[in-house]
């Protein structure tokens, strides 16, 4: 069997992409039946790496970042028949190679992956938040519009 190759890019068709998606476990948390959903992830997503057999796209690694601080793994996401050979790790290797050696990398674990991730030296952190959409922010402090400290700028 050849090796795998990766490649770097957003340019990605997004058929492939949804295919991949549906063959994993975060297939059944993302918008795959919204393409426009799907398209913007990846047009949006500034570090894309994807590993591939052939033809065929076997893993993918989408991150938001700034390269320089933090970087948020949004998708980490492996075939099914590619799973359990080290091609998750290698993904998150190489998406660590391109963020550089300052960037911290954070994301939030699929259900099915919870154990996966400190396995492979990530550190639980307690004190994340979500705030899905259609949830309400509510505030105990209204914004009045005034500046702090008595800014006269409009």
């Amino acid at each position: 069997m050849p090796p795998l190759t990766f490649r770097s890019g957003n340019d990605l068709d997004v058929d492939e992409v949804i295919d991949l998606y549906r063959d994993t476990s975060l297939g059944a948390r993302r918008p795959l039946d919204d393409r426009d959903i799907v398209v913007g992830m990846l047009r949006h997503a500034n570090l894309v790496i994807t590993a591939w057999d052939g033809a065929l796209l076997v893993g993918i690694a989408r991150t938001l970042t700034d390269f320089g601080y933090v970087a948020y793994l949004a998708d980490l996401a492996v075939r099914e028949s590619h799973q359990r050979r080290g091609l998750g790790c290698e993904l998150i290797r190489r998406t660590r190679a391109d963020l550089g050696p300052r960037a911290m990398l954070v994301l939030l674990a699929a259900p099915a992956a919870v154990d996966y991730y400190p396995r492979i030296g990530f550190q639980h952190h307690p004190q994340a938040w979500t705030l899905k959409p259609g949830e309400a922010l509510v505030g105990d402090t209204p914004f009045n519009g005034q500046a702090i400290g008595g800014d006269p700028r409009p």
